[in-house]
């Protein structure tokens, strides 16, 4: 494949999969932005160190697969997750007890008042190496570690 094709199935793949992900959540995976106040970046620490066993149920229960939270130390929290459909994730999620009580418990963490889930700034995807190195027909990790 030549270097014009290379490049332009490079782009076409990236704009695609930014359109869905802009426009659709279904089957996606999911970045999002918070803000936990600096002064309580410790107890928030201390909080995820331990989340609610009945927690951690109705989250996987309603769809949400390998959720990580980052943050940074000014309180910058970076939320990734996979769902088959994000929107009836968070639905899922609003719709049980054990999240009202979360939220309440975590509302005073947070820079913005209100309920956290709400305050979460989705980001678009602009890069995935598998799907890049898939679509050039080359192997992935996975590809490479099955030979």
């Amino acid at each position: 494949m030549n270097r014009f094709m290379m490049e332009w199935v490079a782009f076409d793949l990236l704009r695609n999969r930014r359109t869905r992900m802009s426009s659709n959540t279904a089957g996606a995976r999911v970045c999002f932005t918070s803000r936990v106040r600096a002064d309580r970046i410790p107890e928030y620490r201390a909080a995820h160190a331990a989340v609610w066993p009945e927690m951690l149920e109705a989250l996987r229960d309603t769809g949400w697969r390998d959720y990580h939270l980052f943050l940074r130390d000014d309180g910058l929290l970076v939320g990734i997750l996979e769902t088959d459909d994000y929107e009836a994730a968070q639905r899922g999620m609003a719709a049980t007890e054990v999240n009202a009580r979360w939220q309440a418990e975590m509302s005073g963490f947070f820079v913005d008042d209100g309920n956290p889930d709400d305050g979460f700034v989705l980001l678009d995807e602009v890069f995935h190496l598998e799907s890049q190195l898939s679509a050039l027909g080359l192997p992935t990790i996975t590809d490479a570690s099955a030979r």
